[in-house]
């Protein structure tokens, strides 16, 4: 079977909406016998943007980047015994040209990412802002995948990015709120204490609990109550509103609880907390925290509690801490 790189294939973002100085009419014959080459290559037209005209003919605008692309299809069709021919057209009327662009409409894509995004703000103030923060991030890959085969970019385009970016900024101001939070008394004990967050456990919460256990109080009692449960009075809280221990301007409870318990000096748990960070409010990107980040879901699905979930999440961390600890020289 011929080897097909869909790397060569992939879609340039699109960034202006004047029309092409005409169309690229793929005519393809696919191997019937291989239906897996055959899939292949639908859906690599698929992720083109390609409009279908009828079975065996697409259509996209003629632009250098799609050019190339339908190059190495047409040479890939080739090689599993099929045939394919790129052809240049022009629409014979401007009603046609119309016809043709209307093919590349992304409104309604672009009209339902407004209508999720619109609908989190019935969470905001009840729901767990790091969880909501991930679905605006999730939408926002969403938009870039639409926008990269918007080959004509609507006012639908500009009113999803306005949505988006309004989520964002009210999303922020749940993370990062600017009421005071309540202080530890100078000198107060640590060890041996009861600390509590509340649910649902993901990154930020998950690394505090483990930092907790690890370089705080080894004989910590953890709590994980619901949002309408009542604190106890001397438990220390960490990792939402009103805590001990919360998001600040910049940071989330993992790094300001490094701050504030004398940590951030330790590399590894700096470099630990720059995950947790892009996996709770995204920023700079960090290589290991797609890995992180699965090993984390795998966690939640195999968890039945989140005393098992902590315990799955605490292997992740101590490896983490293992690979990136770097003993002090000599």
């Amino acid at each position: 079977m011929a080897e097909f790189d869909p790397q060569a294939t992939r879609p340039a973002p699109v960034t202006q909406s004047a029309p092409p100085p005409g169309w690229l009419l793929t005519i393809a014959q696919l191997p019937v016998e291989d239906p897996a080459s055959r899939m292949r290559v639908l859906r690599t037209l698929e992720s083109l943007g390609a409009a279908v005209m009828r079975e065996g003919v697409y259509l996209l605008p003629d632009t250098p980047a799609n050019r190339q692309s339908l190059e190495a299809l047409t040479d890939y069709i080739t090689k599993i015994a099929g045939t394919a021919n790129v052809l240049h057209v022009n629409a014979v009327s401007p009603v046609q040209h119309v016809a043709f662009v209307r093919l590349f409409d992304r409104s309604a894509r672009y009209e339902n990412l407004i209508k999720t995004v619109e609908s989190l703000r019935v969470g905001f103030g009840h729901s767990d802002p790091s969880a909501i923060s991930r679905v605006v991030h999730k939408q926002r890959r969403e938009f870039e995948s639409i926008a990269a085969l918007d080959f004509f970019p609507s006012s639908a385009r500009d009113r999803a990015e306005e949505a988006l970016a309004a989520a964002d900024a009210e999303v922020r101001k749940l993370l990062f709120p600017t009421q005071a939070q309540p202080a530890l008394a100078p000198g107060e004990a640590l060890l041996g204490r009861t600390w509590l967050t509340r649910k649902p456990l993901w990154a930020d919460r998950l690394a505090c609990a483990w930092l907790i256990r690890r370089f705080v109080d080894p004989e910590a009692t953890l709590a994980f109550l619901e949002k309408t449960q009542p604190l106890p009075a001397d438990a220390i809280a960490f990792g939402f509103e009103g805590a001990h221990f919360g998001n600040s301007e910049t940071r989330v409870t993992y790094e300001e609880m490094l701050v504030k318990l004398d940590l951030a000096r330790n590399p590894a748990l700096t470099k630990i907390g720059s995950i947790v960070h892009f996996l709770e409010i995204r920023g700079t990107p960090v290589a290991e925290a797609a890995g992180v980040q699965t090993l984390l879901q795998g966690a939640q699905r195999r968890s039945n509690s989140e005393s098992e979930l902590l315990a799955e999440a605490e292997k992740t961390f101590d490896l983490l801490y293992e690979a990136y600890y770097q003993p002090p020289k000599t």
